[in-house]
């Protein structure tokens, strides 16, 4: 097999993987439809995008198609959200994504990883953003019966499809910001990368005002917009200053990335204990309800342990807050200056998940609570 690899080359290899792969799924869904597409594609994999989609709990495969139900309804049916038959398949397309990846920036030949990771940092911020415009789409759908955008096109907005689209348009910033550098129209790739991904963040949120400004679906609420970026920062420089007067030398590897992690992850703890526990506060006619498995059991908890009247003036989620930050700082004290001298290139990707993982999911709660949607 080394052999092999090393006779084509790995990039050749990877790259016809994923041709014959595709090609195999492809055939089987047009030959065996049932079997293959109805019971496995469309069950698994593209019923619940479907469903997430029109804001259902339950959407049924009849006749070719598809129709709100009821849970448990018979037939084939889907849901919003992942089963472990999808993860069979998105895990390992992921780890063929990160490897197209490590061969994108071998391709590039970037030597500059920190500068990538700073001109990188908007399109975490753009990905959260596109998440709410599907989340208006919704909204939309159930104020109207009529989607904004329409399938398929909406489903390119829903997980995980959302992240190869973010993925895909940030692959090409980054060649263009390359061959920029490359051929001396600018002095570094990070500065064109990091325009691009603010235009595409702008566009975006400015969508997303426009709706508000247009549409009885979706309201504006800026102060807890407001509060969520005071507070995501207050709670990040406390985090800080505590570091460099007790710790300083976990930070040695990351340097200022780390505060980015942490201000990243604080974003989405503090989105979060604002969503869930003082929505009301600022306008909305409800609280949000946790969708995932973490915050559910952290709510739950600390409702649990606490008396009622306390849990009434601190509410429920912030513990959610606290562990988002320990998460952040354990991440800096892995991440040292070891690491970053041995593997530069992985550990850059690395920390960009990292960061990706906290302000994504943040920023769309953020804005989602934000623009009423």
């Amino acid at each position: 097999m080394d052999d092999f690899i090393e006779r084509f080359g790995p990039e050749h290899v990877w790259a016809a993987t994923v041709a014959i792969l595709a090609s195999a799924v492809a055939l089987l869904a047009i030959f065996f439809p049932q079997r293959v597409y109805v019971d496995v594609i469309w069950h698994y994999y593209w019923g619940p995008v479907v469903a997430d989609a029109h804001g259902w709990n339950c959407v049924a495969w009849a006749g070719g198609e598809q129709i709100e139900c009821e849970p448990g309804a018979e037939g084939p049916t889907a849901s919003p959200g992942y089963t472990w038959q999808s993860y069979a398949g998105y895990i390992p397309t992921l780890i063929l994504g990160v490897i197209g990846i490590i061969f994108l920036i071998k391709r590039l030949d970037i030597d500059r990883y920190r500068a990538g990771f700073y001109g990188l940092f908007p399109f975490m911020l753009f990905g959260g953003a596109l998440r709410v415009v599907e989340d208006a789409n919704v909204a939309a759908y159930r104020d109207t019966g009529e989607l904004a955008i329409e399938l398929p096109w909406s489903g390119f907005l829903i997980s995980p499809l959302i992240y190869f689209v973010v993925f895909i348009v940030a692959a090409i910033a980054v060649a263009v910001s390359v061959w920029l550098e490359r051929n001396d129209h600018v002095s570094g790739y990070e500065y064109p990368l990091a325009g691009i991904g603010t235009v595409l963040l702008v566009v975006t949120v400015g969508y997303l005002g426009y709706l508000t400004a247009t549409e009885p679906y979706a309201t504006f609420y800026g102060w807890l917009l407001v509060v969520t970026l005071v507070g995501a920062t207050v709670a990040t420089g406390i985090t800080w200053l505590l570091i460099q007067t007790f710790i300083p030398g976990i930070n040695r590897g990351t340097e200022y990335m780390g505060l980015v992690v942490i201000w990243a992850h604080a974003v989405d703890g503090v989105a979060n204990v604002i969503g869930l526990d003082w929505a009301t506060a600022f306008g909305h006619a409800n609280n949000l309800v946790p969708k995932h498995p973490v915050n559910a059991w952290i709510v739950d908890t600390t409702g649990a342990l606490l008396p009622a009247d306390i849990v009434a003036v601190t509410g429920e989620a912030w513990p959610f807050l606290f562990v988002k930050l320990a998460a952040a700082v354990f991440v800096i004290w892995i991440f040292d200056e070891t690491v970053f001298e041995d593997s530069p290139r992985y550990a850059i990707l690395l920390m960009i998940t990292v960061v990706a993982v906290g302000l994504g999911p943040g920023t769309r709660d953020m804005l989602r609570a934000t623009f009423g949607v």
